[in-house]
């Protein structure tokens, strides 16, 4: 990735217009004329003489900095039998480094408040900072001792550790839930031997055993070279300081001879494949089809994106009609074209309901091509295709962090940062005729792999003829990863260096955080409003919050406002569904409705134009529901598939369980989805009875952010201010902790891989004054990420799991503190050891270094609170559902600098005794269960998948 040494600023100005129906979609107009509006992102782009290229953006909207350092290297530049390396090293670069020294990045991050992480895919590795403004220099001196002061560091040990986390993160998230080898199964099938998209980015974790230190330093070698990476730095920025800390800090590291990559061979299917594996997690059979396509950017790809939504997405599209209305074998299907550097995948999915023989599904896809075939594509549907693109566009843009991965994606892939303009014209420039080309091409006649994915014991649902996929589990043994601690990496090797980069740069000037004007009304039924205008971006969120969903419900008959939720988005008195969907879309709006455990909402996002429109929309949904019988029993079918995947899911097991264990009999211990068989019992009657004396506007606030005032708003509202009737709602008492509810319990999931974690107690309720006290405690025991103890030991420490945290959760009533995680089965009973050993000893070993680090995070961070339009109605809707001040982020700031070691103390004495929370493993109990009664927690309790004791015991 070597370019000519240049420099220039381009105004990278997108304007896009509406598409109407059977309009010219991709016509332009300026942002004043109000058929468009136009977004400028303006940058600067230049590369230091060692290659590094730098692009630049000033965003001065709030008083931060997004960091991103993006190599050019993925999983694709591995090779067979040493593949994983990209990702490990995403792992690796941030433990240590010669001048921050280990651990030194995290704690950096932590003291400037920053928002820290990194990703690997096959293409790029990326590692990324949100950094309150005063912070970024130091932030590019991490970065660059990350860049050229890292890989002596990286020891036997470090590694032989590292390779442990990233098993555990192969156990959580592929091998220990269902569907997780999909992709591996359809990928080795659709390329060739030597094509490096065969593998995954995770690697074959039996490469990652037989690697040695030379082999990982010879990969770091090769590719992290700053003649292979573009650095981003988008925010409130002085442009030439930034070039001057640039060029001091990564100036002199040198450039790497980078090989060029190999060539890959064309990805070509000469039959069909068709295969199948028995997955241990799955409840639903599953099929996936997946045809080779073209990289990102090729002129093929945009009508190949618009092909996928055109197919699948919305009541009108033909496997919507065909799939789940006419032949209900699915309550959905789904498709998507990958692209990517080297090649592309169009996958097509569908999750069948329980015992469906995956043939009928097969034949049921069949015949929606041939009606997709046969209507052709009409002008409305690519018009509402493209709408939603533009909304998603202008999302794409709403942070600093946002804006400086747009910019490195295009400057690595497409050659030019300023590449956005051009993409985005290309989306809008599809054709229905270049819709039907690509699908003629790619798709239809094509040889294809077909991957059937059956609940284990159920082969006679895979396709016929499927051959048996080959599946790659590690297999789980005691004793065998050896306990790597690394106290002290040793003498290193020193690079040297013309300046001397063990002095930490100092702060900049901090940045003065204000709270934004907020203005508040109400209407005349009693509904709260409550409006920050922004104008950043021509866009506006919004969202209708009544206290209610499951918490008004009966207990005996749970899953009703999930359901009427789920109905009311299927059509109003006056639309059918695919009209209501249809009017939505062509605004380039969205409109869902939602039912949780305390509330039920309607939430929206619409461009500024659009706002009037959109919100009469959400009036109709909400004041003129359908309740349409066939559309409801959909509905139930859907729920019914949720239900039997949340029980085949390790996690979804553990969250549920731990509810029930908590509540115990108050409702809030229910899952809003109900059962299978209150789903089953439940009618439209208790639908209409739920919307007549649930949805009222007494419990209802209003909350709205973006391009408009006040006055458009409350305009808006005038229908639901008129029409909107109620009266009060009765609420059940607050929970209350029964200490009889402490103690171990289990719940078996045969073979599981990983056993799952969940540990706490009922605690408090966020308005409690004790609340945010008792989270900054916590922010060094596990709700602090890679600052806390939990993940610092049983991660970064022991290698027992990928992730551990811990957090107070509650509204007005009273809720958990709980600590999660997943850990390989193996060391089970060491992590609930270790946990337990944190927890005793965090209070009398919590000192001047912890509230330090608690104190410098946490008062800093606060630089991202009101960054996003998201955040800002999150603001909104804890002033209204809590009752707080506007300004009650910084309010909180003066908890933060009074607090100190002995508060922290007696909070961890009340809040973390062991012995009053509830320890709830999932996992294998042949092999884990009998470990767990040295943990002296008492006898365990076996419990099944709902919580219920199995046998009495």
């Amino acid at each position: 990735m070597i370019r000519s040494p240049l420099v220039r600023w381009l105004p990278l100005s997108v304007a896009v217009a509406a598409c109407a129906p059977g309009g010219d979609a991709s016509s332009r107009a300026d942002a004043g004329g109000g058929e468009g509006s136009t977004v400028s992102v303006d940058f600067e782009r230049y590369e230091l003489p060692n290659g590094l290229e730098v692009v630049l953006h000033v965003d001065d909207s709030d008083p931060l900095a997004a960091v991103a350092m993006t190599f050019h290297v993925g999983s694709a530049r591995e090779v067979e039998g040493r593949t994983g390396f990209a990702h490990l090293f995403e792992h690796l670069f941030f433990l240590d480094s010669e001048n921050l020294g280990p651990g030194g990045l995290d704690r950096l991050m932590t003291r400037v408040g920053s928002s820290t992480n990194g990703s690997t895919n096959r293409d790029r590795t990326n590692y990324f900072e949100v950094v309150p403004i005063d912070g970024l220099e130091k932030t590019l001196w991490a970065e660059a001792d990350k860049l050229g002061w890292f890989i002596n560091t990286v020891t036997p040990d470090v590694v032989a550790k590292e390779k442990q986390v990233v098993k555990n993160e192969k156990r959580q998230v592929v091998d220990n839930v269902p569907y997780g080898h999909s992709n591996y199964v359809i990928d080795r099938a659709l390329y060739p031997e030597g094509h490096p998209y065969r593998w995954q980015v995770i690697g074959s974790l039996a490469d990652l055993d037989a690697a040695s230190l030379d082999d990982v330093r010879a990969f770091h070698s090769r590719w992290y070279g700053p003649n292979n990476a573009t650095l981003v730095v988008a925010g409130d920025i002085d442009v030439e300081r930034v070039k001057g800390w640039i060029q001091r800090y990564f100036g002199e590291i040198p450039r790497r001879e980078t090989p060029e990559p190999a060539s890959v061979p064309e990805v070509a299917l000469d039959e069909t494949r068709r295969l199948m594996h028995e997955d241990n997690f799955a409840r639903l059979p599953q099929l996936q089809l997946a045809w080779p396509t073209v990289p990102v950017y090729h002129p093929d790809s945009y009508a190949l994106d618009a092909l996928a939504e055109i197919l699948t997405d919305g009541k009108t599209s033909p496997f919507y009609e065909v799939i789940v209305e006419e032949q209900g074998v699915a309550p959905a299907a789904s498709a998507f074209n990958g692209a990517q550097e080297l090649a592309g995948r169009f996958t097509l999915a569908v999750r069948a309901f329980p015992g469906t023989d995956l043939d009928e599904v097969h034949a049921a896809i069949d015949s929606a091509f041939a009606r997709f075939e046969a209507e052709g594509v009409s002008q409305d549907e690519l018009a509402r295709v493209k709408a939603g693109t533009e909304t998603r566009f202008y999302r794409g843009l709403s942070s600093a962090q946002g804006k400086a991965f747009s910019l490195a994606q295009y400057a690595i892939f497409a050659g030019d940062a300023g590449f956005l303009e051009e993409d985005l014209r290309r989306t809008l420039a599809v054709t229905a005729d270049d819709v039907m080309d690509v699908y003629r091409r790619y798709i239809a006649g094509r040889p294809f792999v077909a991957a059937s994915f059956v609940p284990r014991g159920q082969p006679e649902l895979a396709l016929e003829g499927s051959d048996v996929a080959e599946v790659v589990e590690e297999p789980i043994v005691f004793g065998a990863e050896p306990r790597v601690v690394i106290d002290d990496r040793g003498d290193i090797e020193r690079t040297p260096s013309i300046i001397d980069r063990s002095v930490e740069p100092p702060y900049g000037e901090a940045p003065v955080l204000r709270a934004p004007a907020v203005w508040r009304d109400e209407l005349s039924n009693g509904v709260e409003v409550l409006g920050i205008r922004d104008t950043e971006l021509p866009l506006v969120q919004f969202e209708l919050t009544l206290r209610g969903g499951l918490l008004v419900e009966d207990p005996g008959r749970t899953g009703v406002a999930n359901l009427l939720a789920q109905t009311m988005t299927e059509g109003t008195a006056r639309r059918t569904p695919a009209e209501l969907e249809a009017a939505i879309d062509l605004l380039g709006a969205s409109l869902t409705v939602s039912a949780g455990r305390e509330s039920f909402s309607i939430r929206g996002s619409a461009l500024r134009r659009n706002f009037a429109e959109t919100m009469a929309l959400a009036e109709e949904i909400l004041l003129e529901p359908r309740f349409d019988s066939a559309q409801f029993e959909l509905a139930r079918q859907r729920v019914g598939n949720q239900l039997q995947q949340q029980a085949a899911s390790p996690g979804a097991i553990g969250a549920q369980v731990f509810q029930k264990l908590l509540y115990g009999d108050h409702i809030l211990g229910r899952n809003p989805l109900g059962t299978l068989a209150t789903v089953a019992d439940i009618s439209l009657d208790d639908l209409r009875a739920y919307h007549a004396e649930k949805l009222v506007p007494s419990v209802a606030a209003f909350h709205v952010v973006g391009a408009v005032d006040r006055d458009e708003v409350m305009s808006a509202l005038d229908g639901l201010e008129q029409r909107w009737e109620g009266g009060r709602l009765a609420f059940p008492d607050a929970p209350s902790w029964d200490p009889g509810r402490a103690g171990l319990y289990f719940v078996d999931v045969p073979n599981a891989s990983q056993s799952v974690l969940n540990i706490g107690r009922l605690a408090l309720a966020e308005t409690d004054s004790e609340f945010w006290p008792a989270s900054v405690m916590n922010f060094r025991f596990g709700g602090g990420g890679f600052a806390s103890d939990l993940t610092q030991q049983l991660r970064e420490g022991r290698g027992y799991t990928y992730g551990i945290g811990s957090r107070f959760s509650g509204s007005t009533l009273p809720g958990p503190f709980s600590i999660s995680s997943s850990v390989r089965s193996n060391v089970t009973f060491e992590a609930l050891d270790l946990i337990k050993e944190i927890g005793e000893g965090f209070g009398p070993s919590y000192d001047q270094d912890d509230l330090e680090a608690t104190q410098g995070f946490l008062l800093r961070t606060n630089a991202r609170a009101f960054e996003t339009l998201g955040a800002k109605l999150a603001t909104l809707g804890d002033m209204s559902a809590l009752g707080f001040d506007a300004d009650y982020v910084l309010q909180r700031e003066e908890v933060v600098r009074t607090f100190d070691v002995t508060r922290a103390r007696d909070l961890a004495q009340r809040w973390l005794d062991p012995s009053e929370m509830i320890w709830l493993v999932v996992g294998d109990a042949a092999t884990q269960r009998t470990r767990l009664d040295a943990l002296e927690l008492g006898p365990s309790t076996l419990v099944d998948r709902n919580g219920e004791p199995v046998d009495g015991r």
